[in-house]
């Protein structure tokens, strides 16, 4: 059933309680009880009803009392008590215990009564109950509601609320509230405040305290927990302190602060401030290499929340990290911390310096020198060699150089200072040398330019020189053919070589080499379920990281054994070998199979005997004097210990737990005395250890090298698929030749160039990145003999493979300046690594590897500059850095004030009485919660927790009690001393409660672009507020108080944008907001012409033989007259005002194009434009008969061309031989007549010898041409 016009559904409601009474009045005995009602859609049975009870004939159903507040009444506050009949237009009564008399009543329009209590007293607490009767007949009364009893807080002192055996406990464990009071023998009441309703629970006192046992805990039990007590008659004691109980399996993270930087000077002081979100729960701060903790901090001394490190030394320097201290057992998982690396020094550590986009000058652009340091600073200093007086100060450390004049091609190192310890500045960074032409034109540059324009001169030249030689001469003997060769092949070097001279002439020649991706190298590890005997159950995985891998292969010593998987959808398979036995024992590697190729090796996993663990794989980069190197030692199980030994040393030298099947020793300053062969082993976890065998020996030696390399990308190294990709890798030094690795694996190279001077670069290309080419890429050069280092490291992620994760801001997304804020980035798999990215930037803010699922990003004393909007990925390091989608971005905003939301009602904020309205709150902030507040009203309505950038605040029903003024605010759920403005205020005005108004347009519904158009709104009450509304628009377009009963909207120069449907509403000055029904709708066309009409044929446009076709017009228009108008008839064929026209096709007549176009009855004068083309065709009877006649017979005689064509073109083709013959004979003597005439040229008597002279008989010896 469709309700369409709006009185239909208040009558059908209306309808509907009556139909209900009236089964109700027919109820005997056996229908009384409890009823409920749900319906059925597509997803199921919907949630039931409330309970109707239907009591004995002679009473109306039970009403349904409850309280309305945001709180637990308070002394003071207002409450709203809210009572639900069963039908229309009843009479509510609201009585206390203790009076006879109701003490208030209501006669609401709907089935729900409010009545308020308006500044609770102690007098107003009590037991309240509710009662309804129908207007007509007073003595037909309902049962009584369920008794409400409302209590007055704050009457005696507040209880105090503890956990046992604490607040922060795994799911499934169980806990126990205590609620202690300094007065016996009251009743004790908890309350839960994310959900007030449903989480009250009472209990009587065991002399003055309350216990709230919950057995089994949910994950929907935390929360914000407080209690109060109150005596026999209702008087309330002061609400406890608030109690957070964190219900989780993994405790929250804590993070790490140096104040006031990471970088101390020996004998001074530091402190590191340990945070977290959980209260209540003591801290404890520990050293990596250290088992107990150095510092503990108590619940009694956590509102602190430092340690303090005095008169510090280099013992002290080390990574710091902080953990909760809990005083009670749980099973919670401690997840991992954030960790801080203190740093003692005497001067703080130099910093790196950079060019972008490389070192060398090009001609009037500037270079950008770039310092590197791994702490915040308070200023750097940028100094030039040549000359040192002459500094230049700068805080974020990216200095622009210009070479105007040539002066920027010198010497540069920097230094900088910390705000801890401003007076002492750090050591000067590596010199670097800026190379390359001025910014003006030099000498050089211009005699270059002047020989580049020389040589193309004379290579135009050469060109038109040969083009003129072949025309004059087309056909010549073999020794003029010969010496014309020779010329030619003369020029054609010389252009060679001017090409290249061109070329060198215009300074470094850079080489784009395009990388041409071998298909990936799959990964090969094994997996038991018995870690202390893993060859009991083993099973080897193979694992590809191109997502086109249709197929795995493994192969045993080569090709021993075979065995082939199809890929899953992880591009993985597994090859089970079960309990390991002597024939188990060999050599293993895979390959994966695509579609048109077959990827290399995966690395060889050698299976030795049952007690002996597969042999690891070490690897490490080149080793460099002073540099601190990683030395990666590979398993090929999950869980093991890595141990690495030198030769010559028996003891091992380190000995790691692995994350993952991976473990990384470093060295932390290479020397001469680290040099030597390395090996690495793997055991298990427990005793007794089972051993593997050593790894290969790996020999480190260092080797004098060239400085490394400058290296990155031209676009973000986080990319989509398909992308296109660039890397830049460049050197001060002359003549070098370039290599590009992919994880430690060269895949592309680049040759030097001996005619190129200055600076030498290198750019590789990868036109359409895969899945499988991401990657941590680096480069190298060499000349002869020498390596440069490697480059640092550029990781290549590829998006797109795994779901995106969720980031979110602690403590909040607006932060004030000066402040810090944390970003957590939380993923779908655990043990991947994390980027954190911002709008504008091209290279990440910051990585980090977790063990965990979620990754926190410290954004340090945030200033104006680092607002924006930020986002996150976490991609695979083992697999080709295949990445996951980037997450939806956070708009971080560094202020002092929340940006001002915006508040506005959707569909409109003017609706009829009844229908329901959704006021949105919106604002640029995501994830906070919004408050919605009524002008004139103590309370608001309060949105927690919103996921989305605005609050949706829905009004159902509305009623006249809903209209009136409202503005929204936001609701952080964390602490900040941000200032907090309010949005807009939105008059939300109701109608259908006062006659309609009539609205008219002045000077018509039509109106030219530019001109001015007057709306008059009529209504029938004096002193009314009109308002204009526009469909389509959430808000009135203008509002006016005039003094009589008429409005005039004036609006100038309209354009094409205010074209749509108008309509006005009106309410009275002493009641507003309720307001009129809305007045007949006016479209308003702004237009030079009407709109043109559609036209349409019925039954169709195909014409039946004897059968008229009746063409449609229709406009958009009322009160019109139409015209119908057929191609080739000068005038109008027929008018209409309906717009139907009958066509006939006597003697094909009604064949043709037609078109019809209207004006207004009002304006006879203007024309719409007419409408589209409408063509009739088909048959008309004799005429049309004829016409098929006549064309049958011209096609017949296509045809018989066509064939006769044919037959001409195969006879022509039969002789074609013979001619080709006879051409063949002629030809020598049509070459020597061709030579005679180029060698005699001017003399016409010696060419006279027709080919009738041949043929008769004279002959010529002439040379055969070759």
């Amino acid at each position: 059933m469709t309700l369409n016009r709006p009185g239909e559904r208040a009558a059908m409601l209306w309808t509907f309680t009556v139909l209900l009474f009236c089964i109700w009045l027919s109820l005997g005995m056996t229908s009384i009880g409890l009823y409920r009602c749900c319906y059925w859609k597509e997803t199921g049975w919907s949630e039931p009803s409330k309970a109707l009870e239907l009591e004995a004939p002679g009473q109306l159903p039970k009403p349904i009392f409850w309280i309305q507040a945001e709180t637990y009444p308070l002394t003071g506050c207002n409450v709203n008590i809210l009572c639900h009949g069963w039908l229309q237009d009843l009479v509510f009564m609201l009585f206390k215990e203790g009076y006879a008399e109701p003490v208030d009543y209501q006669i609401p329009t709907g089935t729900v009564a409010i009545f308020s209590i308006a500044n609770m007293t102690p007098e107003s607490e009590g037991v309240y109950i509710c009662r309804t009767h129908i207007q007509m007949l007073p003595t037909l009364w309902s049962e009584p509601s369920n008794p409400l009893k409302l209590i007055v807080a704050g009457l005696y002192p507040k209880p105090t609320l503890t956990a046992y055996p604490g607040p922060i406990m795994a799911p499934g464990e169980s806990l126990n509230l205590r609620c202690q009071a300094p007065i016996y023998g009251m009743t004790f009441a908890l309350i839960r405040l994310e959900d007030l309703k449903k989480s009250f629970y009472r209990k009587r006192p065991i002399k003055n305290e309350a216990y709230f046992f919950f057995r089994d805990l949910k994950i929907h039990d935390a929360g914000h927990y407080l209690c109060f007590y109150y005596d026999g008659s209702y008087r309330g004691s002061l609400l406890s302190d608030i109690l957070k109980i964190w219900v989780t399996d993994t405790f929250p993270k804590t993070w790490l602060l140096a104040q006031p930087s990471p970088v101390v000077q020996m004998g001074q002081n530091v402190s590191l401030w340990c945070r977290g979100p959980v209260d209540g729960v003591g801290l404890a701060l520990y050293k990596k290499g250290e088992d107990k903790p150095l510092q503990l901090l108590d619940t009694t001394s956590i509102d602190d929340e430092s340690f303090f490190l005095n008169n510090v030394t280099y013992s002290d320097a080390g990574i710091y990290s902080c953990h909760y201290l809990l005083s009670w057992k749980t099973s919670i998982r401690m997840t991992s911390h954030n960790t801080v690396e203190l740093v003692v020094v005497d001067k703080p550590p130099k910093p790196s310096l950079s060019a972008w986009p490389s070192t060398m000058f090009k001609l009037g652009k500037a270079i950008t020198l770039q310092h590197q340091v791994p702490h915040p600073v308070l200023e750097f200093s940028l100094e030039w060699e040549e000359r040192a007086t002459f500094q230049k100060f700068l805080v974020d450390g990216d200095f622009i150089i210009s070479n105007a004049e040539g002066k920027g091609t010198e010497t540069y190192s920097c230094s900088y200072r910390i705000e801890s310890h401003p007076n002492i500045w750090s050591d000067r960074s590596e010199p670097l040398k800026l190379m390359g032409p001025a910014g003006f034109l030099t000498w050089n540059y211009v005699l270059n330019e002047a020989i580049r324009l020389s040589l193309i001169m004379q290579l135009v030249a050469l060109l038109l020189v040969v083009l003129w030689i072949r025309w004059k001469c087309r056909r010549l003997r073999i020794r003029e053919a010969w010496l014309l060769g020779t010329a030619q092949g003369v020029t054609m070097l010389f252009i060679v070589t001017a090409l290249l001279c061109c070329g060198l002439c215009n300074g470094v020649l850079t080489e784009e080499t395009e990388i041409i991706m071998p298909t990936p190298k799959p990964e090969l590890w094994a997996e038991t379920n018995f870690p202390l005997a893993p060859w009991k159950n083993l099973t080897l995985w193979c694992r590809s990281p191109s997502g086109s891998t249709k197929e795995f292969v493994l192969l045993k010593d080569g090709t021993g054994w075979i065995a082939t998987r199809p890929a899953s959808e992880q591009v993985r398979a597994a090859f089970p070998l079960g309990a390991l036995t002597q024939s188990h024992t060999g050599s293993y590697h895979c390959h994966s199979w695509e579609e048109m190729a077959v990827s290399e090796p995966s690395e060889a996993l050698e299976l030795v005997g049952t007690d002996i663990l597969p042999k690891p794989v070490i690897s490490a980069s080149p080793p460099i004097r002073g540099q601190k190197l990683q030395i990666r030692c590979k398993g090929w199980l999950a869980g093991m210990e890595f141990v690495l030994y030198k030769e010559g040393v028996q003891e091992p030298v380190q000995q790691l737990h692995a994350v993952g099947r991976e473990a990384f020793f470093t060295i932390q300053r290479m020397e001469d005395k680290d040099e030597g062969n390395y090996s690495c082993r793997t055991h298990t976890e427990k005793r007794p250890f089972k051993w593997s065998e050593p790894s290969e020996p790996m020999e480190l030696v260092i080797k004098e090298m060239y400085p490394k390399p400058f290296f990155k990308t031209w676009a973000s190294p986080v990319v989509t698929p398909g992308a296109r990709v660039t890397f830049n890798c460049s050197t001060p030094q002359q003549h070098m030749s370039f290599i590009l690795y992919k994880d430690g694996s060269e895949i592309a190279s680049s040759d030097r160039s001996w005619a190129s001077p200055g600076a030498s670069a290198a750019h590789f290309l990868i036109i359409s990145v895969g899945t499988g080419d991401g990657g941590n890429y680096s480069c190298r050069y060499y000349d002869f003999a020498i390596w440069s280092e490697p480059s640092d490291p550029v990781e290549l992620v590829v998006t797109e493979f795994y779901p995106k994760p969720t980031l979110l801001a602690h403590p909040g997304p607006v932060v004030l300046p000066g402040k810090n804020v944390t970003l957590r980035c939380q993923g779908a798999f655990q043990g991947m690594r994390f980027a954190l990215l911002q709008e504008g930037t091209q290279v990440p803010l910051q990585f980090q590897s977790t063990s965990g699922n979620s990754a926190d990003f410290l954004l340090h004393t945030v200033r104006a500059e680092d607002s924006g909007n930020y986002s996150c990925v976490y991609y695979e390091t083992t697999m080709s850095n295949r990445g996951s989608h980037l997450s939806k971005p956070i708009m971080i905003w560094v202020t002092d004030a929340f940006p001002k939301p915006w508040l506005f009602a959707e569909p409109s904020s003017v609706v009829p009485m009844g229908q329901n309205v959704t006021l949105w709150c919106r604002g640029p902030v995501h994830g906070v919660g919004y408050i919605l507040h009524k002008e004139r009203e103590a309370t608001s309505v309060q949105l927690w927790g919103s996921t989305s950038n605005d609050g949706a605040f829905p009004i159902t029903n509305i009623s006249g009690a809903n209209i009136g003024r409202y503005s929204c605010c936001y609701h952080p759920d964390w602490t900040s001393p941000i200032k907090i403005q309010p949005s807009n205020t939105l008059e939300l005005i109701v109608t259908g409660l006062l006659p309609k108004p009539s609205l008219l347009a002045h000077p018509g519904p039509i109106v030219a672009p530019g001109e001015n158009m007057t709306f008059q709104c009529q209504g029938e009450l004096p002193d009314s507020t009109f308002v204009l509304l526009k469909e389509g628009t959430q808000q009135p377009l203008e509002q006016q108080s005039p003094s009589g009963y008429r409005a005039d909207f004036w609006m100038p120069a309209v354009r094409g944008d205010d074209s749509g449907i108008y309509s006005c509403v009106y309410y009275l000055d002493s009641a507003p907001f309720a307001a009129s029904n809305h007045s007949d709708f006016l479209e308003i066309w702004v237009t030079d012409k009407p709109p043109k009409p559609s036209l349409s044929a019925w039954p169709s446009t195909m014409f039946k033989l004897g059968k008229d076709i009746t063409l449609q017009c229709r406009g958009p228009l009322p009160g019109v007259e139409f015209v119908l108008e057929h191609d080739g008839e000068e005038a109008p064929q027929q008018f209409s005002e309906d717009g139907d026209f009958i066509i006939n096709n006597v003697e094909g007549k009604g064949i043709g194009n037609y078109s019809c176009s209207y004006r207004l009855q009002a304006y006879p004068d203007i024309w719409s434009e007419p409408s589209d083309a409408l063509e009739l065709v088909g048959a008309a009877g004799p005429a049309a008969q004829e016409c098929t006649v006549g064309n049958i017979v011209r096609s017949s005689l296509i045809v018989v061309v066509v064939v006769a064509l044919g037959v001409v073109l195969a006879i022509e083709w039969k002789k074609w031989p013979r001619l080709r013959t006879r051409d063949s004979e002629t030809d020598g003597r049509d070459q020597t007549i061709a030579l005679e005439e180029c060698n005699q040229e001017g003399e016409p008597a010696t060419n006279t010898s027709s080919p009738s002279s041949v043929s008769q008989g004279t002959s010529v010896e002439l040379p055969v041409p070759v």
